[in-house]
């Protein structure tokens, strides 16, 4: 392998879970359909594309829920620490998470060199059953993944199969654009990777400022209209269709903001308890 070549190398991490039966939110059902989600160029039927969201706090249940919805009897769970800068304190959280759930984690960091790297980014990732993404600066962790290539791996892996997800900077980055606190002095709108349509604000119940701005972006047309989650509440994708609407927390919501009759329209999506 050249030096040009971004490389990655891993202890892969295995999990035992059975899939539940998937309930409907009773919540608006979409942003936007793909008619050719289940299809490829050839017509050969795609796998199905799944994505787990919170406004923060994906932890042990979360991460047990996303294992469940992999399929699989022993899961690979790799964790994305981009956003953190690859932070230590981030992967070890992550670790705690998930040793009550008989899984052996695995983190890639993108801070890397090659001589001690000996598979590439697609290599690993596109290895595992499920890949959780870290909280911190979106904005950074989106250039890096440019950067690096890692955008269209994930755009793979999403098309395989394999499950993604994460909470704050790990659910902003999956939607089309968000709020984020990524810049100096305010939030603002970040561009983000587009694999579900319409915007999202996470920390929607934790952060003062999320509310009001995310309602006035909506309201003015600045931006579409899209999903707010409370700190341990989320949202289960299907392609760009929720079909599940959880939470870990009792008082923790999702909500569906638009514009209706020239006005924003906050609605409630009951989450289920996991």
């Amino acid at each position: 392998m050249n030096r040009r070549d971004f490389v990655a190398s891993s202890t892969l991490a295995v999990a035992s879970f059975a899939l539940p039966n998937v309930a409907h939110a009773d919540s608006p059902t979409h942003l936007a359909s793909d008619s050719s989600s289940h299809m490829t160029d050839t017509n050969t039927p795609r796998a199905t594309r799944k994505i787990l969201i919170a406004g923060g706090g994906f932890r042990t249940k979360f991460i047990g829920y996303m294992a469940q919805l992999t399929g699989k009897t022993r899961p690979r769970i790799c964790y994305l620490p981009t956003a953190s800068a690859d932070s230590p304190q981030s992967a070890l959280g992550f670790y705690q998470a998930c040793a009550p759930l008989n899984v052996e984690p695995f983190v890639q960091n993108m801070y890397i060199e090659s001589l001690s790297q000996t598979q590439g980014f697609d290599e690993v990732l596109l290895s595992m059953d499920a890949i959780v993404v870290s909280g911190g600066n979106t904005l950074n962790q989106q250039a890096i993944w440019k950067a690096q290539g890692v955008d269209v791996i994930l755009r793979q892996a999403w098309d395989k199969g394999i499950v993604l997800g994460g909470a704050s900077a790990g659910s902003l980055c999956w939607f089309d654009e968000g709020t984020t606190d990524s810049r100096p002095k305010a939030l603002s709108i970040v561009k983000c990777l587009g694999f579900i349509k319409g915007s999202h604000s996470p920390h929607y119940d934790a952060e003062a400022g999320r509310r009001p701005l995310y309602h006035k972006l909506i309201g003015s047309g600045e931006m579409q209209a899209g999903y707010a989650c409370d700190n341990d509440a989320g949202i289960y994708f299907e392609d760009n269709t929720v079909k599940r609407v959880v939470h870990t927390r009792a008082e923790a919501k999702c909500y569906y903001v638009s514009v209706v009759n020239g006005k924003v329209e906050e609605r409630v999506m009951q989450p289920e308890m996991i």
